[in-house]
C-alpha cells in the first residue's frame, strides 16, 4: 500500500490477503538470511520458504488464475482485480527469489564449505569421485530412469507436479538434426551423498548427477545441452459434497485428478539456452508471469535434507526437549484422577505432548471408560493416538472418530486412517456437508461411583505428536460439567441429526463465533466511550475477516487499545490516524511455528481469556466447525497472562506491521535485555517445574541408608 493514500472506504483500508501472505513468507526467508541464526537453521528456513511457495502456487495462485481464465474481474475487498493481484505477486516473487538465491550462492555455500560440507554440480566434481559417481549412476540411476523422446511420434509427456526433470537437447551426428528428450529425476532426495574416508560431507544435486552421465541414455547421439526444470500444478479439489453418495470415494477420485491439475508455475535453470527455454514454454502452457529462471539449483526445499543430518550440533539450535508437566509426572495415578482435581493446561512444544497421548491410551484400557469421542483433522504418520483408538475399539469401548477428509494435502492420509479405524470397529464420521471440521476435541465418558463423568481435552492445535514438537499450541484438560454438556451437544451435532443446543460455556462456528467476538469488541468499545478502559489482546495465525476488521477499526476510534500478534496474513491496516492509530500488529517467526489462538479482553478489569481452534478468517467463521472455549481456572489465567506478556515483549523475533504493508523487526532499545519469546517461555516453564519439585513435601519416614 502506497504511503499517503486516503482511507475513505474498504478499497484502501485493507491489505490484499495474497500479498500479505507473501510478506509472511518473506519473514520466513529473513530467518534464512539472518547471520544470527546458526547455519543449519538458516538452511531450514530457506527450505520452508520454498515449501510455502509451492503450496501458495498450488492453492492461492491457482485460484486467481482460474478467476482470470473465467473472465472474473470483480475487485476484492481491498479493491484489486485478479489481474492486478497476479501482477503484484509475480513482481514481488521475483524480488524474493533473487534475495533467496543470492543468499544461497554468496553466503550459504561458502559457509557450508567452511564447515567441510560441499555441494557439487556437474561441472565441479573433483576427479577423485568420478569413478564412484559413474558407478552409482550405472548401477542405480541408469536402471530406474526412463528417458522420453519428444518428437512427432512421441508427444510431450505428462510431467508430475513438484518433481525435478531434465530436459536434454541431443543431435544425431550424421544428419545434424536436433531433438529433445526428458528424463524425470527420482523423487526421494534432491542431494546424493558422496562417500569418502574424511570427516567432510559431500553431496551432488541429483539433477546434476544425471546431467553428468546423460549421454549413456543416448547412444549414437551427441548431448548438446541439458537443464533441470520443475512445474507446479493446481492442487485445489472440486468436491461435490451435495451430490456425492460416498464422500470418501468422491475425495479419492478427486485426489487422482489433482495430480493432473493445470500448470501454474514453471521453474527452469537461468543458464539454459533460448531454444531450450522456448521449447519448454511452448509445451508447458503456463502464465508467462510465472515462469521463473533460477540462478542455482531448482527446489531448495531439499535443503532440509542437509539441515537434518545427524551430528553438526554446533550448526543447529541448542536442543529444547519438551518438559514433562509436573501435574502428570506421577504415572502411578490415573490421569482421570489428576484431571478431576482441577483444570490443567499444556503449552506445546515447550511442554510434552505425552499427557495427551496418555489420556487416550489410558482410556482405551480403563474398565470404567464407556466411550471415547474425538475429532481428527491432521495427525502424524505413525500416530500413537490412532493406535490407542484402535486398541479402545478392540477393548469394546464405544469409539467415535470424526475424521476430516478435506484437510488440505492430508486427504490421502486421513482416508487411510479412516479405513483402518473402521476396520477395528470404530465408528467413523466424515463431518457435515459443506463444512470442514477443524475443532480439536477429545471426550472420554467414564462410569464412576457417583455417576457418569465426562473428561475433556480441548486444543488450539491438531492431535499430531510430530507437529506438537514444532508448533506452539495450548491444550486444556477439564471435567467441568458445563463444558461436558456443550461438547456432547457438539458431537451430536456433528454425527447425527441434531439442532444446535444452547451453549453454556463454549462457542461454536459457523453458528455464533463471529457474533460473539463482535459482541466482545463492542463491550470494550462501549467501556472506552463511557470513559473507562478498553483493551484487547489477540494472538492468531491470520486476520482476514472484513467484518471483524471493521469492528476493530471502530473500537480503535473509540479509544480501545488493541495489540494483535498475527503470525501470517493480516488484512488490517494499523496505525492510520483517525482509523487504527490505537491498533498495533506484530508477527513472530522463530524456531517454532506460532499456532496458538488466544483472545484476551479487559472487560472492565474482570479479564476474560478464550482459546480457539479458529483464526479471524471468513472461512473459519462461515465454512468450518470451530470451537472457542473460556479459561476459568484462576491459576491457568495467570499462566496465560504471563505467557502473553513474554510473547509481546519479544525483541528478537518480533516484527511490527506498518501502514505501508511492510514489517520492521523490533530490536532492543538501549540497554534493554534481549528477549526471544520462545526461548524465554521455555526457560520460564522449566523454572516453574523446578520450583514445583522443590516445593514437594519431603517423606517423613526414610529407610536406613537412604537419608
Amino acid at each position: 500500500m502506497a504511503k499517503g493514500a486516503s482511507y475513505k472506504d474498504n478499497t484502501n483500508i485493507l491489505f490484499n490477503r495474497e500479498l500479505s501472505w507473501l510478506e509472511f513468507d518473506y519473514r520466513v526467508l529473513e530467518e534464512g538470511l539472518d547471520p544470527q541464526n546458526r547455519l543449519f537453521e538458516r538452511l531450514k528456513f530457506l527450505s520452508i520458504f520454498s515449501n510455502n511457495l509451492d503450496e501458495f502456487f498450488m492453492v492461492r495462485v491457482a485460484g486467481l488464475l482460474s478467476q482470470q481464465k473465467a473472465g472474473y474481474q470483480n475487485k476484492d475487498a481491498c479493491g484489486m482485480t485478479p489481474d492486478e493481484v497476479l501482477s503484484q505477486i509475480a513482481k514481488r516473487l521475483r524480488e524474493l527469489l533473487k534475495i533467496q538465491y543470492d543468499c544461497f550462492n554468496k553466503v550459504i555455500i561458502p559457509e557450508l564449505n567452511k564447515n567441510n560440507i560441499y555441494l557439487y554440480n556437474a561441472d565441479n566434481i573433483p576427479e577423485k569421485y568420478e569413478s564412484q559417481l559413474k558407478s552409482m549412476f550405472q548401477n542405480k540411476y541408469f536402471m530406474i530412469l526412463t528417458p522420453m523422446a519428444v518428437d512427432q511420434s512421441h508427444p510431450f509427456p505428462f510431467i508430475s507436479g513438484k518433481t525435478l526433470n531434465l530436459l536434454i537437447k541431443i543431435e544425431e551426428p550424421k544428419k545434424h538434426e536436433k531433438r529433445f528428450a526428458i528424463i524425470p529425476c527420482p523423487a526421494k532426495d534432491v542431494f546424493v551423498k558422496i562417500e569418502d574416508d574424511d570427516e567432510a560431507a559431500r553431496f551432488i544435486f541429483v539433477g546434476e548427477l544425471i546431467k553428468r552421465y546423460a549421454e549413456q541414455f543416448f547412444k549414437g547421439y551427441k548431448v548438446l545441452e541439458s537443464a533441470v526444470f520443475r512445474i507446479t500444478r493446481d492442487a485445489e479439489l472440486s468436491i461435490d459434497e451435495e451430490g456425492a453418495e460416498d464422500l470418501l470415494s468422491e475425495i479419492e477420485g478427486q485426489l487422482k485428478k489433482r495430480e493432473k491439475g493445470a500448470p501454474v508455475r514453471l521453474e527452469l535453470e537461468a543458464n539454459a539456452s533460448d531454444d531450450m527455454k522456448t521449447f519448454l514454454r511452448n509445451n508447458i502452457k503456463c502464465n508467462e508471469e510465472f515462469v521463473f529462471e533460477t540462478d542455482g539449483p531448482i527446489d531448495l526445499t531439499g535443503l532440509m535434507q542437509i539441515a537434518c543430518m545427524p551430528g553438526y550440533d554446533n550448526l543447529k539450535d541448542d536442543p529444547m526437549p519438551p518438559i514433562s508437566h509436573e501435574d502428570f509426572a506421577d504415572n502411578t495415578q490415573s490421569i482421570f484422577d489428576i484431571i478431576s482435581r482441577r483444570d490443567r493446561i499444556l503449552y506445546h512444544p515447550f511442554e510434552s505432548f505425552d499427557p495427551v497421548v496418555r489420556f487416550i491410551d489410558e482410556a482405551s484400557t480403563d474398565d470404567k471408560v464407556l466411550a471415547i469421542k474425538m475429532t481428527l483433522y491432521r495427525t502424524s504418520g505413525e500416530s500413537p493416538i490412532i493406535k490407542a483408538l484402535k486398541h479402545a475399539a478392540q477393548n469394546k469401548k464405544q469409539v467415535t472418530v470424526l475424521v476430516e477428509l478435506k484437510a488440505r494435502f492430508d486427504e490421502a492420509q486421513n482416508i487411510g486412517w479412516a479405513k483402518q479405524l473402521e476396520k477395528e470397529g470404530c465408528h467413523v464420521v466424515y463431518g457435515l456437508v459443506g463444512l470442514k471440521t477443524h475443532c480439536k476435541i477429545a471426550l472420554v465418558v467414564r462410569d464412576e461411583a457417583d455417576g457418569i463423568k465426562r473428561y475433556l481435552h480441548l486444543s488450539t492445535g491438531n492431535y499430531n505428536d510430530k507437529t506438537a514438537r514444532l508448533y506452539t499450541d495450548l491444550g486444556l484438560f477439564t471435567c467441568r460439567k458445563s463444558f461436558g454438556r456443550d461438547i456432547t451437544g457438539i458431537f451430536n451435532l456433528l454425527t447425527g441429526y441434531s439442532e444446535p443446543p444452547r451453549w453454556q460455556k463454549l462457542i461454536c462456528a459457523p453458528l455464533d463465533m463471529r457474533n460473539f467476538f463482535i459482541e466482545k469488541i463492542n463491550i470494550e468499545k462501549q467501556n472506552a466511550l463511557n470513559g473507562g478502559k478498553g483493551k484487547i489482546i489477540a494472538k492468531m495465525n491470520a486476520l482476514i475477516d472484513t467484518k471483524i476488521i471493521m469492528e476493530l477499526y471502530e473500537a480503535s476510534k473509540a479509544g480501545v487499545e488493541i495489540d494483535l500478534m498475527v503470525r501470517g496474513m493480516c488484512c488490517l491496516v494499523p496505525g492510520v490516524p483517525g482509523l487504527s492509530d490505537n491498533i498495533r500488529v506484530y508477527s513472530i517467526v522463530g524456531r517454532y511455528l506460532e499456532h496458538s489462538r488466544i483472545f484476551w479482553f479487559y472487560n472492565s478489569g474482570d479479564e476474560e481469556i478464550y482459546l480457539a481452534s479458529a483464526d479471524w478468517m471468513q472461512r473459519n467463521f462461515d465454512k468450518r466447525v470451530e470451537l472457542l472455549f473460556p479459561i476459568e481456572d484462576t491459576s491457568i489465567k495467570e499462566r496465560i497472562n504471563k505467557y502473553l506478556k513474554v510473547i509481546f515483549a519479544d525483541n528478537v523475533k518480533k516484527r511490527q506491521l506498518h501502514s505501508d504493508g511492510l514489517y520492521e523487526r523490533v530490536k532492543p532499545k538501549g540497554k534493554e535485555p534481549r528477549i526471544c519469546s520462545q526461548e524465554e517461555l521455555y526457560r520460564i516453564i522449566k523454572e516453574e517445574v523446578s520450583k514445583t519439585k522443590e516445593a514437594e513435601p519431603k517423606k517423613l519416614f526414610v529407610p536406613r541408608g537412604k537419608e
